[in-house]
Protein backbone atom coordinates (compact mmCIF):
# COMPACT_ATOMS: atom_id res chain seq x y z
CA UNK A 1 0.00 0.00 0.00
CA UNK A 2 1.29 3.48 -0.89
CA UNK A 3 2.68 5.64 1.90
CA UNK A 4 1.48 9.01 3.11
CA UNK A 5 3.65 12.13 3.21
CA UNK A 6 3.77 13.07 6.89
CA UNK A 7 6.17 15.69 8.25
CA UNK A 8 8.63 15.20 5.43
CA UNK A 9 8.62 11.39 5.64
CA UNK A 10 6.84 8.74 3.59
CA UNK A 11 5.05 6.67 6.22
CA UNK A 12 2.60 3.77 6.13
CA UNK A 13 -0.99 4.64 6.99
CA UNK A 14 -1.90 3.74 10.56
CA UNK A 15 -4.87 1.40 10.68
CA UNK A 16 -6.37 2.47 7.33
CA UNK A 17 -10.14 2.21 7.20
CA UNK A 18 -10.13 0.92 3.63
CA UNK A 19 -8.15 1.07 0.41
CA UNK A 20 -8.75 1.78 -3.26
CA UNK A 21 -7.16 1.61 -6.70
CA UNK A 22 -7.27 4.19 -9.44
CA UNK A 23 -9.08 3.25 -12.66
CA UNK A 24 -8.28 3.95 -16.28
CA UNK A 25 -11.41 5.64 -17.66
CA UNK A 26 -10.33 4.97 -21.24
CA UNK A 27 -10.96 1.23 -20.89
CA UNK A 28 -12.64 0.95 -17.45
CA UNK A 29 -9.72 -1.15 -16.18
CA UNK A 30 -8.42 -1.10 -12.61
CA UNK A 31 -4.85 0.13 -12.18
CA UNK A 32 -3.94 -2.60 -9.75
CA UNK A 33 -0.20 -1.89 -9.44
CA UNK A 34 -0.76 0.56 -6.59
CA UNK A 35 -3.14 0.39 -3.67
CA UNK A 36 -3.94 3.59 -1.80
CA UNK A 37 -5.13 3.87 1.81
CA UNK A 38 -8.31 5.48 3.09
CA UNK A 39 -6.76 7.15 6.11
CA UNK A 40 -8.03 6.83 9.64
CA UNK A 41 -8.42 9.87 11.89
CA UNK A 42 -5.12 8.90 13.52
CA UNK A 43 -3.26 9.76 10.30
CA UNK A 44 -5.10 13.04 9.87
CA UNK A 45 -4.62 14.15 13.45
CA UNK A 46 -0.88 13.56 13.19
CA UNK A 47 -0.69 15.75 10.09
CA UNK A 48 -2.62 18.54 11.81
CA UNK A 49 -0.20 18.46 14.75
CA UNK A 50 2.89 18.63 12.55
CA UNK A 51 1.40 21.34 10.34
CA UNK A 52 0.43 23.45 13.34
CA UNK A 53 4.04 23.45 14.51
CA UNK A 54 5.24 24.22 10.98
CA UNK A 55 2.85 27.18 10.76
CA UNK A 56 4.61 28.97 13.63
CA UNK A 57 7.97 28.54 11.94
CA UNK A 58 6.69 29.58 8.52
CA UNK A 59 5.24 32.76 9.99
CA UNK A 60 8.81 33.82 10.82
CA UNK A 61 10.38 32.47 7.63
CA UNK A 62 11.71 35.03 5.12
CA UNK A 63 9.48 35.34 2.09
CA UNK A 64 12.48 34.64 -0.13
CA UNK A 65 12.65 31.07 1.23
CA UNK A 66 8.95 30.54 0.50
CA UNK A 67 9.33 31.98 -2.99
CA UNK A 68 12.38 29.81 -3.59
CA UNK A 69 10.36 26.73 -2.68
CA UNK A 70 7.67 27.62 -5.20
CA UNK A 71 10.23 28.28 -7.92
CA UNK A 72 12.12 25.07 -7.22
CA UNK A 73 8.92 23.05 -7.19
CA UNK A 74 7.98 24.51 -10.58
CA UNK A 75 11.42 23.62 -11.95
CA UNK A 76 11.18 20.04 -10.69
CA UNK A 77 7.75 19.57 -12.26
CA UNK A 78 9.13 20.73 -15.60
CA UNK A 79 11.92 18.15 -15.44
CA UNK A 80 9.34 15.37 -14.99
CA UNK A 81 6.75 16.59 -17.48
CA UNK A 82 6.67 13.43 -19.59
CA UNK A 83 6.35 11.03 -16.64
CA UNK A 84 3.71 13.17 -14.96
CA UNK A 85 1.66 13.57 -18.13
CA UNK A 86 1.74 9.84 -18.92
CA UNK A 87 0.73 8.94 -15.37
CA UNK A 88 -2.15 11.42 -15.40
CA UNK A 89 -3.26 10.10 -18.80
CA UNK A 90 -3.57 6.59 -17.39
CA UNK A 91 -5.64 7.81 -14.44
CA UNK A 92 -7.84 10.37 -16.21
CA UNK A 93 -7.96 9.49 -19.89
CA UNK A 94 -6.98 13.07 -20.72
CA UNK A 95 -4.61 13.20 -23.71
CA UNK A 96 -0.91 13.57 -23.03
CA UNK A 97 -0.72 16.08 -25.87
CA UNK A 98 -1.72 18.78 -26.06
CA UNK A 99 -3.87 18.80 -22.91
CA UNK A 100 -1.53 17.57 -20.18
CA UNK A 101 2.07 18.07 -21.32
CA UNK A 102 1.60 21.23 -23.36
CA UNK A 103 -1.28 23.04 -21.67
CA UNK A 104 -2.01 22.00 -18.11
CA UNK A 105 1.47 21.30 -16.76
CA UNK A 106 2.85 24.59 -18.17
CA UNK A 107 -0.12 26.39 -16.62
CA UNK A 108 0.60 24.74 -13.28
CA UNK A 109 4.25 25.72 -13.43
CA UNK A 110 3.26 29.27 -14.39
CA UNK A 111 0.90 29.49 -11.39
CA UNK A 112 3.64 28.38 -9.01
CA UNK A 113 6.01 30.97 -10.42
CA UNK A 114 3.38 33.70 -10.23
CA UNK A 115 2.82 32.72 -6.60
CA UNK A 116 6.57 32.98 -6.00
CA UNK A 117 6.60 36.44 -7.56
CA UNK A 118 3.67 37.50 -5.39
CA UNK A 119 5.43 36.23 -2.28
CA UNK A 120 8.57 38.21 -3.16
CA UNK A 121 6.74 41.40 -4.09
CA UNK A 122 4.59 41.37 -0.97
CA UNK A 123 1.91 43.53 -2.60
CA UNK A 124 -0.75 40.89 -1.87
CA UNK A 125 -0.26 41.72 1.82
CA UNK A 126 -1.48 45.31 1.29
CA UNK A 127 0.65 47.07 3.89
CA UNK A 128 -1.27 50.13 5.07
CA UNK A 129 -0.08 52.93 7.35
CA UNK A 130 -2.13 55.65 8.98
CA UNK A 131 0.59 57.98 10.21
CA UNK A 132 -1.83 60.31 11.95
CA UNK A 133 -3.28 57.63 14.24
CA UNK A 134 -0.09 55.53 14.23
CA UNK A 135 -2.03 52.43 13.21
CA UNK A 136 -0.54 50.04 10.68
CA UNK A 137 -1.89 46.86 9.14
CA UNK A 138 -0.77 44.09 6.82
CA UNK A 139 -2.11 40.73 5.68
CA UNK A 140 -0.11 37.83 7.05
CA UNK A 141 -0.18 34.06 7.58
CA UNK A 142 -3.12 32.43 9.33
CA UNK A 143 -1.00 30.68 11.95
CA UNK A 144 -2.29 27.22 11.10
CA UNK A 145 -2.53 24.74 8.22
CA UNK A 146 -4.68 25.13 5.14
CA UNK A 147 -6.43 21.98 3.90
CA UNK A 148 -6.78 21.74 0.12
CA UNK A 149 -9.20 19.36 -1.63
CA UNK A 150 -8.48 19.08 -5.36
CA UNK A 151 -10.98 18.08 -8.08
CA UNK A 152 -10.93 15.22 -10.58
CA UNK A 153 -10.88 17.21 -13.83
CA UNK A 154 -7.54 19.05 -13.52
CA UNK A 155 -4.88 16.65 -12.20
CA UNK A 156 -2.25 19.41 -12.17
CA UNK A 157 -3.62 22.97 -12.36
CA UNK A 158 -6.10 22.44 -9.51
CA UNK A 159 -4.41 19.54 -7.75
CA UNK A 160 -4.50 19.77 -3.96
CA UNK A 161 -0.71 19.65 -3.82
CA UNK A 162 0.22 21.71 -6.88
CA UNK A 163 -2.70 23.83 -8.07
CA UNK A 164 -3.79 27.40 -7.57
CA UNK A 165 -5.21 26.98 -4.06
CA UNK A 166 -2.03 25.22 -2.94
CA UNK A 167 0.22 27.88 -4.45
CA UNK A 168 -1.81 30.73 -2.93
CA UNK A 169 -1.84 29.20 0.55
CA UNK A 170 1.92 28.63 0.47
CA UNK A 171 2.61 32.15 -0.86
CA UNK A 172 0.72 33.55 2.14
CA UNK A 173 3.06 31.64 4.46
CA UNK A 174 0.85 28.71 5.46
CA UNK A 175 1.56 24.96 5.47
CA UNK A 176 -0.76 22.81 3.37
CA UNK A 177 -2.37 19.47 4.14
CA UNK A 178 -3.36 18.21 0.70
CA UNK A 179 -5.96 15.60 -0.14
CA UNK A 180 -5.49 13.70 -3.38
CA UNK A 181 -8.51 13.08 -5.54
CA UNK A 182 -9.10 9.31 -5.79
CA UNK A 183 -9.34 9.65 -9.57
CA UNK A 184 -5.61 10.41 -9.89
CA UNK A 185 -3.76 9.38 -6.71
CA UNK A 186 -0.48 8.27 -8.31
CA UNK A 187 -0.20 11.55 -10.22
CA UNK A 188 -0.62 13.36 -6.91
CA UNK A 189 1.89 11.08 -5.20
CA UNK A 190 4.51 11.97 -7.82
CA UNK A 191 3.80 15.68 -7.32
CA UNK A 192 4.13 15.23 -3.56
CA UNK A 193 7.56 13.66 -4.00
CA UNK A 194 8.71 16.71 -5.93
CA UNK A 195 7.13 19.12 -3.45
CA UNK A 196 8.85 17.36 -0.55
CA UNK A 197 12.18 17.60 -2.38
CA UNK A 198 11.65 21.32 -2.96
CA UNK A 199 10.74 21.86 0.71
CA UNK A 200 14.06 20.39 1.77
CA UNK A 201 16.01 22.37 -0.81
CA UNK A 202 14.41 25.63 0.34
CA UNK A 203 14.95 24.80 4.02
CA UNK A 204 11.28 25.09 4.98
CA UNK A 205 9.75 23.13 7.86
CA UNK A 206 9.25 19.48 6.92
CA UNK A 207 5.50 19.65 7.45
CA UNK A 208 5.06 22.57 5.04
CA UNK A 209 3.53 20.09 2.58
CA UNK A 210 1.75 16.87 3.62
CA UNK A 211 -0.44 14.45 1.68
CA UNK A 212 -3.18 11.90 2.26
CA UNK A 213 -5.16 10.15 -0.45
CA UNK A 214 -8.68 9.70 0.84
CA UNK A 215 -10.82 9.66 3.99
CA UNK A 216 -14.34 8.71 4.93
CA UNK A 217 -16.76 11.66 4.58
CA UNK A 218 -17.13 12.06 8.35
CA UNK A 219 -13.37 12.44 8.74
CA UNK A 220 -13.25 15.00 5.95
CA UNK A 221 -15.81 17.06 7.83
CA UNK A 222 -13.96 16.49 11.09
CA UNK A 223 -10.77 17.74 9.43
CA UNK A 224 -12.17 21.08 8.23
CA UNK A 225 -13.79 21.69 11.61
CA UNK A 226 -10.66 20.94 13.67
CA UNK A 227 -9.76 23.95 15.85
CA UNK A 228 -6.14 23.96 14.65
CA UNK A 229 -7.05 24.08 10.94
CA UNK A 230 -6.90 27.70 9.81
CA UNK A 231 -8.71 27.44 6.47
CA UNK A 232 -9.77 25.04 3.74
CA UNK A 233 -10.24 25.11 0.00
CA UNK A 234 -12.38 22.77 -2.09
CA UNK A 235 -13.02 22.36 -5.81
CA UNK A 236 -15.63 19.81 -6.86
CA UNK A 237 -19.30 18.93 -6.66
CA UNK A 238 -21.93 20.95 -4.88
CA UNK A 239 -22.84 17.96 -2.72
CA UNK A 240 -19.31 17.51 -1.43
CA UNK A 241 -18.62 21.21 -1.11
CA UNK A 242 -21.75 21.99 0.88
CA UNK A 243 -21.14 19.10 3.26
CA UNK A 244 -17.68 20.46 4.04
CA UNK A 245 -19.01 24.03 4.23
CA UNK A 246 -21.59 23.06 6.83
CA UNK A 247 -18.94 21.46 9.02
CA UNK A 248 -16.47 24.32 8.56
CA UNK A 249 -19.10 27.01 9.20
CA UNK A 250 -20.11 25.41 12.48
CA UNK A 251 -16.49 25.50 13.60
CA UNK A 252 -15.81 28.99 12.26
CA UNK A 253 -13.22 27.76 9.75
CA UNK A 254 -12.98 29.85 6.57
CA UNK A 255 -13.57 27.57 3.58
CA UNK A 256 -13.32 28.62 -0.05
CA UNK A 257 -15.39 26.55 -2.42
CA UNK A 258 -15.68 26.24 -6.15
CA UNK A 259 -18.74 24.09 -6.86
CA UNK A 260 -21.23 23.88 -9.70
CA UNK A 261 -22.12 26.36 -12.43
CA UNK A 262 -24.22 26.21 -15.61
CA UNK A 263 -22.62 29.41 -16.96
CA UNK A 264 -25.59 30.93 -18.82
CA UNK A 265 -25.13 32.29 -22.33
CA UNK A 266 -27.61 34.81 -23.78
CA UNK A 267 -27.69 35.03 -27.58
CA UNK A 268 -29.40 38.22 -28.75
CA UNK A 269 -31.27 38.52 -32.07
CA UNK A 270 -28.76 40.73 -33.87
CA UNK A 271 -25.90 38.33 -33.22
CA UNK A 272 -27.92 35.44 -34.63
CA UNK A 273 -28.59 37.43 -37.79
CA UNK A 274 -24.94 38.36 -38.20
CA UNK A 275 -23.08 35.17 -37.26
CA UNK A 276 -25.40 32.43 -36.04
CA UNK A 277 -23.34 29.61 -37.57
CA UNK A 278 -20.14 30.96 -36.00
CA UNK A 279 -21.76 31.15 -32.57
CA UNK A 280 -23.10 27.61 -32.94
CA UNK A 281 -19.57 26.40 -33.69
CA UNK A 282 -18.17 28.19 -30.65
CA UNK A 283 -20.82 26.92 -28.25
CA UNK A 284 -20.58 23.36 -29.54
CA UNK A 285 -16.80 23.35 -29.15
CA UNK A 286 -16.93 24.88 -25.69
CA UNK A 287 -19.62 22.54 -24.40
CA UNK A 288 -17.80 19.45 -25.66
CA UNK A 289 -14.28 20.49 -24.67
CA UNK A 290 -12.84 17.84 -22.37
CA UNK A 291 -16.11 15.88 -22.69
CA UNK A 292 -17.84 18.81 -20.98
CA UNK A 293 -15.88 18.40 -17.75
CA UNK A 294 -15.03 22.05 -17.20
CA UNK A 295 -16.57 24.12 -14.43
CA UNK A 296 -16.92 26.95 -16.97
CA UNK A 297 -18.74 24.86 -19.60
CA UNK A 298 -21.76 26.70 -21.08
CA UNK A 299 -24.57 24.44 -19.93
CA UNK A 300 -27.48 26.85 -20.38
CA UNK A 301 -28.13 28.90 -23.54
CA UNK A 302 -31.02 31.39 -23.71
CA UNK A 303 -32.23 32.27 -27.19
CA UNK A 304 -34.83 34.62 -28.70
CA UNK A 305 -37.74 33.23 -30.71
CA UNK A 306 -37.82 33.33 -34.50
CA UNK A 307 -36.76 31.61 -37.69
CA UNK A 308 -33.07 32.32 -37.14
CA UNK A 309 -33.28 30.63 -33.76
CA UNK A 310 -34.88 27.54 -35.28
CA UNK A 311 -32.06 27.41 -37.82
CA UNK A 312 -29.48 27.89 -35.06
CA UNK A 313 -30.97 25.08 -32.96
CA UNK A 314 -30.94 22.74 -35.95
CA UNK A 315 -27.27 23.51 -36.57
CA UNK A 316 -26.42 22.77 -32.95
CA UNK A 317 -28.49 19.60 -33.01
CA UNK A 318 -26.59 18.34 -36.04
CA UNK A 319 -23.25 19.09 -34.45
CA UNK A 320 -24.16 17.34 -31.19
CA UNK A 321 -25.47 14.29 -33.05
CA UNK A 322 -22.21 14.00 -34.98
CA UNK A 323 -19.97 14.34 -31.91
CA UNK A 324 -18.26 11.18 -30.69
CA UNK A 325 -18.66 10.77 -26.92
CA UNK A 326 -15.57 11.81 -25.01
CA UNK A 327 -14.00 10.07 -22.04
CA UNK A 328 -15.54 10.89 -18.68
CA UNK A 329 -13.16 10.85 -15.76
CA UNK A 330 -14.95 8.38 -13.52
CA UNK A 331 -17.70 5.79 -13.50
CA UNK A 332 -19.49 7.92 -10.93
CA UNK A 333 -19.41 10.84 -13.33
CA UNK A 334 -21.08 8.74 -15.99
CA UNK A 335 -23.90 7.86 -13.60
CA UNK A 336 -24.29 11.43 -12.38
CA UNK A 337 -24.61 12.83 -15.92
CA UNK A 338 -27.31 10.27 -16.71
CA UNK A 339 -29.19 11.16 -13.52
CA UNK A 340 -29.01 14.88 -14.27
CA UNK A 341 -30.22 14.46 -17.84
CA UNK A 342 -33.12 12.43 -16.43
CA UNK A 343 -33.89 15.25 -14.00
CA UNK A 344 -33.93 17.80 -16.83
CA UNK A 345 -36.30 15.63 -18.87
CA UNK A 346 -38.58 15.09 -15.89
CA UNK A 347 -38.66 18.88 -15.49
CA UNK A 348 -39.95 19.41 -19.02
CA UNK A 349 -36.86 19.44 -21.25
CA UNK A 350 -36.93 17.70 -24.64
CA UNK A 351 -33.87 15.75 -25.81
CA UNK A 352 -32.72 16.87 -29.26
CA UNK A 353 -29.50 14.84 -29.42
CA UNK A 354 -27.78 12.24 -27.26
CA UNK A 355 -29.44 11.48 -23.95
CA UNK A 356 -27.92 8.05 -23.40
CA UNK A 357 -24.68 6.42 -22.21
CA UNK A 358 -21.92 5.88 -24.76
CA UNK A 359 -21.59 2.44 -26.26
CA UNK A 360 -17.80 2.59 -26.18
CA UNK A 361 -15.73 0.70 -23.65
CA UNK A 362 -14.67 3.91 -21.91
CA UNK A 363 -16.59 5.87 -19.30
CA UNK A 364 -18.78 8.17 -21.35
CA UNK A 365 -22.15 9.71 -22.16
CA UNK A 366 -23.32 10.88 -25.55
CA UNK A 367 -23.07 14.57 -26.32
CA UNK A 368 -26.52 15.79 -25.29
CA UNK A 369 -28.57 18.78 -26.37
CA UNK A 370 -31.94 19.56 -24.78
CA UNK A 371 -34.56 22.26 -25.30
CA UNK A 372 -37.22 23.85 -23.13
CA UNK A 373 -39.45 26.88 -23.62
CA UNK A 374 -38.91 30.04 -21.64
CA UNK A 375 -42.27 29.57 -19.90
CA UNK A 376 -41.37 26.03 -18.86
CA UNK A 377 -38.02 27.20 -17.55
CA UNK A 378 -39.63 29.89 -15.41
CA UNK A 379 -42.03 27.34 -13.93
CA UNK A 380 -39.19 25.12 -12.70
CA UNK A 381 -35.96 27.13 -12.71
CA UNK A 382 -34.26 25.30 -9.86
CA UNK A 383 -34.41 21.84 -11.43
CA UNK A 384 -33.67 23.12 -14.92
CA UNK A 385 -30.43 24.70 -13.68
CA UNK A 386 -29.05 21.34 -12.55
CA UNK A 387 -25.43 21.01 -13.67
CA UNK A 388 -24.50 17.93 -15.69
CA UNK A 389 -20.73 17.56 -15.52
CA UNK A 390 -20.39 16.37 -19.08
CA UNK A 391 -21.19 17.44 -22.65
CA UNK A 392 -24.77 18.45 -21.87
CA UNK A 393 -26.40 21.74 -22.85
CA UNK A 394 -29.94 23.01 -22.30
CA UNK A 395 -31.40 25.51 -24.78
CA UNK A 396 -34.11 27.86 -23.52
CA UNK A 397 -36.29 29.42 -26.22
CA UNK A 398 -37.52 32.71 -24.79
CA UNK A 399 -40.66 34.28 -26.23
CA UNK A 400 -39.54 37.89 -25.79
CA UNK A 401 -36.87 40.17 -24.36
CA UNK A 402 -39.08 40.61 -21.31
CA UNK A 403 -39.03 36.85 -20.77
CA UNK A 404 -35.25 36.82 -21.19
CA UNK A 405 -35.05 39.43 -18.44
CA UNK A 406 -37.30 37.31 -16.25
CA UNK A 407 -35.01 34.33 -16.80
CA UNK A 408 -32.01 36.35 -15.62
CA UNK A 409 -33.74 37.15 -12.35
CA UNK A 410 -34.23 33.47 -11.43
CA UNK A 411 -30.68 32.37 -12.23
CA UNK A 412 -28.53 31.00 -9.44
CA UNK A 413 -25.04 32.36 -8.82
CA UNK A 414 -22.59 31.29 -11.54
CA UNK A 415 -18.90 31.49 -12.27
CA UNK A 416 -19.52 33.06 -15.67
CA UNK A 417 -22.23 34.60 -17.79
CA UNK A 418 -21.97 35.57 -21.45
CA UNK A 419 -23.94 37.75 -23.83
CA UNK A 420 -23.60 37.48 -27.60
CA UNK A 421 -24.79 40.68 -29.27
CA UNK A 422 -24.73 42.39 -32.65
CA UNK A 423 -21.53 44.13 -33.69
CA UNK A 424 -23.72 47.09 -34.60
CA UNK A 425 -25.97 48.88 -32.13
CA UNK A 426 -29.12 46.85 -32.80
CA UNK A 427 -28.81 44.79 -29.61
CA UNK A 428 -27.63 47.58 -27.32
CA UNK A 429 -30.93 48.11 -25.52
CA UNK A 430 -31.44 44.39 -25.00
CA UNK A 431 -27.83 44.02 -23.87
CA UNK A 432 -28.18 46.67 -21.18
CA UNK A 433 -31.44 45.19 -19.94
CA UNK A 434 -29.89 41.75 -19.48
CA UNK A 435 -26.36 42.74 -18.43
CA UNK A 436 -27.53 45.04 -15.65
CA UNK A 437 -29.04 42.04 -13.82
CA UNK A 438 -26.66 39.33 -15.03
CA UNK A 439 -23.71 41.29 -13.60
CA UNK A 440 -24.87 40.35 -10.09
CA UNK A 441 -25.41 36.70 -10.95
CA UNK A 442 -21.88 35.89 -12.16
CA UNK A 443 -18.27 36.34 -11.21
CA UNK A 444 -17.00 36.92 -14.76
CA UNK A 445 -19.13 38.63 -17.38
CA UNK A 446 -18.15 37.90 -20.99
CA UNK A 447 -19.14 39.41 -24.30
CA UNK A 448 -19.06 37.48 -27.57
CA UNK A 449 -16.79 34.64 -26.43
CA UNK A 450 -17.18 31.26 -24.76
CA UNK A 451 -16.29 31.01 -21.06
CA UNK A 452 -14.15 27.85 -20.96
CA UNK A 453 -10.78 29.61 -21.02
CA UNK A 454 -9.61 30.82 -17.59
CA UNK A 455 -6.47 32.92 -17.99
CA UNK A 456 -4.07 33.09 -15.04
CA UNK A 457 -4.20 36.87 -14.92
CA UNK A 458 -4.16 39.37 -12.04
CA UNK A 459 -7.49 40.68 -13.37
CA UNK A 460 -9.17 37.27 -13.55
CA UNK A 461 -12.07 36.33 -11.30
CA UNK A 462 -12.60 32.60 -11.16
CA UNK A 463 -15.32 32.83 -8.58
CA UNK A 464 -18.87 34.03 -8.28
CA UNK A 465 -22.00 34.26 -6.16
CA UNK A 466 -23.32 31.26 -4.22
CA UNK A 467 -23.77 28.44 -5.09
CA UNK A 468 -21.01 28.58 -7.69
CA UNK A 469 -18.70 29.35 -4.77
CA UNK A 470 -19.04 29.91 -1.06
CA UNK A 471 -18.16 33.62 -1.18
CA UNK A 472 -18.48 36.15 -4.03
CA UNK A 473 -15.56 38.30 -2.91
CA UNK A 474 -12.70 35.97 -3.77
CA UNK A 475 -11.09 34.33 -6.79
CA UNK A 476 -9.43 30.94 -7.12
CA UNK A 477 -7.28 32.16 -10.04
CA UNK A 478 -5.11 35.24 -10.45
CA UNK A 479 -2.21 36.51 -8.36
CA UNK A 480 -1.94 38.39 -6.08
CA UNK A 481 -5.70 38.51 -5.35
CA UNK A 482 -6.06 34.75 -4.84
CA UNK A 483 -3.52 34.81 -1.99
CA UNK A 484 -5.70 37.06 0.19
CA UNK A 485 -8.07 34.15 0.93
CA UNK A 486 -5.44 32.43 3.04
CA UNK A 487 -4.38 35.40 5.12
CA UNK A 488 -5.35 37.25 8.27
CA UNK A 489 -5.40 41.04 8.62
CA UNK A 490 -2.84 41.95 11.27
CA UNK A 491 -3.22 45.42 12.73
CA UNK A 492 -0.66 47.22 14.92
CA UNK A 493 -1.81 50.13 17.05
CA UNK A 494 0.92 52.32 18.53
CA UNK A 495 3.39 49.43 18.35
CA UNK A 496 7.01 50.53 18.63
CA UNK A 497 8.61 50.93 15.24
CA UNK A 498 11.37 48.38 15.73
CA UNK A 499 8.77 45.78 16.74
CA UNK A 500 6.73 46.12 13.56
CA UNK A 501 6.87 43.60 10.73
CA UNK A 502 9.40 44.68 8.13
CA UNK A 503 6.68 45.51 5.61
CA UNK A 504 5.28 48.14 7.99
CA UNK A 505 8.53 49.81 8.91
CA UNK A 506 9.31 53.12 7.29
CA UNK A 507 12.41 51.73 5.58
CA UNK A 508 10.98 48.47 4.33
CA UNK A 509 12.50 47.01 1.15
CA UNK A 510 9.24 46.63 -0.79
CA UNK A 511 9.46 50.21 -2.03
CA UNK A 512 5.89 51.46 -1.54
CA UNK A 513 3.40 51.76 1.27
CA UNK A 514 -0.16 53.02 1.34
CA UNK A 515 -0.41 55.81 3.88
CA UNK A 516 -3.36 57.66 5.36
CA UNK A 517 -2.14 61.24 5.84
CA UNK A 518 -4.29 64.22 6.75
CA UNK A 519 -7.50 62.47 5.77
CA UNK A 520 -6.34 61.19 2.38
CA UNK A 521 -4.70 58.08 0.93
CA UNK A 522 -1.36 58.38 -0.81
CA UNK A 523 1.41 56.13 -2.10
CA UNK A 524 4.88 57.21 -1.16
CA UNK A 525 8.13 55.82 -2.53
CA UNK A 526 10.61 55.04 0.22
Amino acid sequence: MQNLLVNGQWLAAKKPEDSFHARNPSDRSTLSEREFPVSSWQDIEAMIGHASEAARVLAKTPTEAIASFLDEYARLIETRTEELAKTAHLETGLPVRPRLAEVEIPRTVNQLRQAAAAARAGDWARPTIDTTANIRSVHGPLGGPVVVFGPNNFPFAYNGIAGGDFAAAIAAGNPVIAKSHPAHPHTTELLAQLANQAVKTAGLPQATVQLFYHVAPENGKRLVSHPDVAAAAFTGSRTGGLALKEAADKAGTPIYLEMSSVNPVFVLPGSLQERGSEIADELHGSCNLGAGQFCTKPGLVILPSGAKTDEFIQQLKNKFQQTAPGVLLTEGGEKTVAETVGKLVDSGAEILAGGEPASQTHFGYRSTLLRVSGSQFLKNPEQLQSEAFGAVCLLVAAESLKQMQAIVTVLEGNLTGCIYSSKSSTDDEAYQAIASELRFKVGRLLNDKVPTGVAVSPAMNHGGPYPSTGHPGFTAVGFPATVIRFSALHSYDNVRHERLPLALQDKNPTGKLLRYIDGAWSTKDL
